[in-house]
C-alpha cells in the first residue's frame, strides 16, 4: 500500500469524526487511575481502595532530619525516585488539563492522584534552602529484597542535588511537574496552585543557574536505574515550556530560544522530553498563532512523520499485530507516552482545521487518531493473543506482575514481616499474585506480540507509574466520545 493512498484512505474512513464512545474506555480510565493507589509511600488516607495496602516508609527522610513521606513507588520496588515520579505527575497533569472536561468524575480522581505526588515534590523542593531532595530508598539493596512495602527494613537513603552538586534534568522537571499541576489546581485551590507555582519558579531558576546532570552527581545511586541517557538540555526545554504555559513571562520564551534547536528524536519518556516539549511549544503556534514558535510546530511534526506507519520518514517498527515498538525494556512506556502526544496534537489540528505533510502525503488529524485508537485497543486486549495489558481489565490480563506489594500476602492477612528474602518464595512460584493491582498496565509484550506472563520477567511484567500517567490522556479522549 502506499503511503499517499493509506493516510487517504484513513482521511476517507475517518471523515465522520466521531468517535465511538465506548463504556470499556470509562472503564479502562478509571481503573489507570485507581492503580495509583497501589503505588502510595506514606501514611494512606481513610478513602484507600486497594485495601491490601498498608502505609508505608513512614521516617522517609529522617536520615537527614526532614519529612520526605509520602510520594509514589515507581514500579514494582519500594523505591522514591524523583526524576520518573516528577515526569509521572507531568503527565497527569497535562491528562488533566487537556483533557479535563471530558473526564466527567475522574477529574477529581486525577486530582487527588496529582496531589499525592506535589505534596511529596513541595516538600522535597523546600524543606532544605540550597537543595533539592530527588529520592529515598537505596535501589541497590532495596533491588535484592523481595519485601513489602509494610516491612521495608533496607536504609532509607535520601538523595539529594545542590548547586556543587548539580542536578539540572531532575530539577527542571520537578520545575515542570509542579508548574502543570499549579494550573490543575488554579480554580479549585488557589491558595496551593499559587504555592505550587512560585516553588516550579524557583526550582527551575535552580535548574537554570547551576548546570549539570544528575547522573553524574548520584551516579550508582540513580544509574542504571534512572540515569539520565538524553542529557539535561531536553528538561530545561520542556520544564521552561511548562513555566510558559504557566505563568506568559517573556523570560521562558527567551530562555527556550536560548537553547537552541533540539534533537529530533522518535521517541518521548521520562528520559528524553524533546517530542514532549515541541508539541507543547507547538501549541502556541497553532492555537495562539504565534510565529515564533513556528520551528517547534515544526518540530512536533517532523517527531509525528517519524512514527506514522506509512510515513517516508518513519522510523518506527510495529509489531504484526499493529503495536509501536520501540525498545524491548518496558515498550509500552513508549507507545502510551508518544500515543498521548498523537492525540493531543491531533486535538490541536481539529482546533484550528491544520493538516501538515510526510512528504508528498497530507496528514489529516485522524490519521493520529486512528494510529492512537490502535494503540489503545492493543493495550486494553485487542491484539493476537487477546490479553489485555492492564490488570484486572478484561477477562485475560497479567497474573504474576513483578511488583513485591501485589505478589506478596496483604499486610492484614499475614501482618508479621517477611523480611528480606521472606517474599522470595512467593516470587519463584507459577501463583498468580494475591493482590491485583487494578489498572496497572505492565511492560508489555515482546516483539512478535507473545507474553509469557513471568514475574521475574521484569522488562515485560513490570508496571510502572509513568506508563499509566500517559495513557490517561488518550483514554479520556476516546471515553468521552466527542471528535473535537
Amino acid at each position: 500500500m502506499t503511503s499517499h493512498f493509506f493516510f487517504v484512505f484513513l482521511f476517507s474512513s475517518l471523515l465522520t469524526g466521531n468517535v465511538d464512545a465506548n463504556q470499556n474506555y470509562r472503564e479502562a480510565l478509571s481503573k489507570s487511575l485507581l492503580f495509583f493507589q497501589g503505588q502510595r509511600s506514606g501514611r494512606l488516607p481513610r478513602g484507600q481502595q486497594l485495601s491490601w495496602r498498608a502505609s508505608s516508609g513512614l521516617s522517609d527522610g529522617s536520615s537527614a532530619h526532614v519529612d520526605l513521606t509520602g510520594g509514589y513507588y515507581d514500579a514494582g520496588d519500594n523505591v522514591k525516585f524523583n526524576f520518573p515520579m516528577a515526569f509521572t505527575t507531568t503527565m497527569l497533569s497535562w491528562s488533566a488539563l487537556e483533557y479535563g472536561k471530558r473526564m466527567g468524575p475522574e477529574l477529581q480522581n486525577a486530582r487527588v492522584n496529582i496531589r499525592w505526588a506535589t505534596d511529596y515534590l513541595l516538600k522535597c523542593a523546600r524543606a532544605t534552602p540550597g537543595k533539592l531532595y530527588v529520592g529515598v530508598g537505596d535501589p541497590n539493596v532495596d533491588h535484592k529484597c523481595w519485601e513489602r512495602p509494610e516491612d521495608m527494613d533496607t536504609p532509607r537513603t535520601v538523595y539529594s542535588v545542590s548547586p556543587s552538586n548539580p542536578g539540572s534534568d531532575v530539577a527542571a522537571e520537578t520545575a515542570a511537574a509542579l508548574a502543570a499541576a499549579s494550573m490543575v489546581f488554579r480554580k479549585v485551590d488557589s491558595k496551593y496552585s499559587r504555592l505550587l507555582l512560585a516553588t516550579a519558579k524557583d526550582v527551575m531558576q535552580f535548574a537554570i543557574q547551576y548546570r549539570g546532570a544528575y547522573s553524574d552527581s548520584l551516579s550508582s545511586s540513580v544509574c542504571p536505574f534512572y540515569c539520565s541517557y538524553s542529557g539535561y538540555k531536553d528538561e530545561l526545554m520542556w520544564g521552561a515550556s511548562w513555566l510558559l504555559r504557566a505563568t506568559n513571562n517573556p523570560y521562558y520564551a527567551n530562555f527556550i530560544k536560548s537553547l537552541g534547536g533540539g534533537d529530533q528524536p522518535d521517541i518521548f519518556s521520562w528520559d528524553n522530553k524533546y517530542a514532549g516539549a515541541y508539541v507543547l511549544l507547538s501549541r502556541r503556534a497553532l492555537l495562539n498563532k504565534d510565529i515564533n514558535f513556528e520551528p517547534y510546530k515544526q518540530a512536533a511534526e517532523n517527531f509525528m512523520c517519524q512514527i506514522l506507519p506509512d510515513s517516508p520518514s518513519s522510523s518506527t517498527q510495529y509489531t504484526q499485530g499493529g503495536l509501536m515498538y520501540k525498545l524491548p525494556q518496558s515498550n509500552l512506556q513508549y507507545v502510551t507516552s508518544i500515543t498521548f502526544l498523537l492525540t493531543t496534537y491531533a486535538k490541536y489540528m481539529k482546533a484550528t482545521k491544520h493538516t501538515f505533510n510526510c512528504g508528498s502525503s497530507v496528514i489529516v488529524p485522524n490519521a493520529l487518531i486512528s494510529l492512537s485508537k490502535r494503540q489503545v485497543d492493543y493495550i486494553l486486549g485487542d491484539n493476537p493473543i487477546r490479553m489485555s495489558y492492564m490488570v484486572g481489565f478484561g477477562s485475560n490480563f497479567p497474573k504474576r506482575i513483578h511488583h513485591r506489594a501485589s505478589s506478596l500476602p496483604s499486610h492484614s492477612l499475614h501482618s508479621k514481616s517477611l523480611g528480606c528474602n521472606g517474599g522470595f518464595q512467593s516470587f519463584y512460584t507459577q501463583n498468580p499474585n494475591p493482590n491485583i493491582l487494578t489498572g496497572a498496565i505492565v511492560g508489555g509484550p515482546n516483539q512478535n506480540d507473545g507474553y509469557p506472563d513471568q514475574r521475574d520477567d521484569y522488562s515485560h511484567s513490570e508496571p510502572a507509574t509513568y506508563i499509566n500517567a500517559a495513557f490517561v490522556g488518550p483514554l479520556a479522549y476516546f471515553a468521552s466520545g466527542r471528535a473535537g
